[in-house]
């Protein structure tokens, strides 16, 4: 675990979430205290394009979006 001031972290924003992507869990401290962390997302949470489809989640029929995509979320072949 690293630990950063909220400078450092401003300055480096982008290579600390690429950080937090390889895996390494970055504490932000303000005065030396820690207040954020900065750390990859479960692997469960990021789902992949498509798997949504048969969950029950339905579209709003004013939804806004070309006719492929609901297609592909909803698993409905054109």
């Amino acid at each position: 675990m690293a630990q950063v001031s909220i400078a450092e972290a401003k300055a480096g924003f982008a290579q600390l979430v690429a950080r937090a992507e390889a895996g390494e869990r970055i504490v932000i401290t303000r005065h030396g205290q820690p207040v954020a962390q900065v750390s990859a997302l479960p692997k469960a949470l990021a789902i992949p394009y498509g798997d949504l489809a048969g969950s029950g989640i339905e579209l709003d029929d004013d939804l806004t979006l070309p006719q492929e995509v609901i297609a592909d979320f909803e698993g409905v072949s054109e």
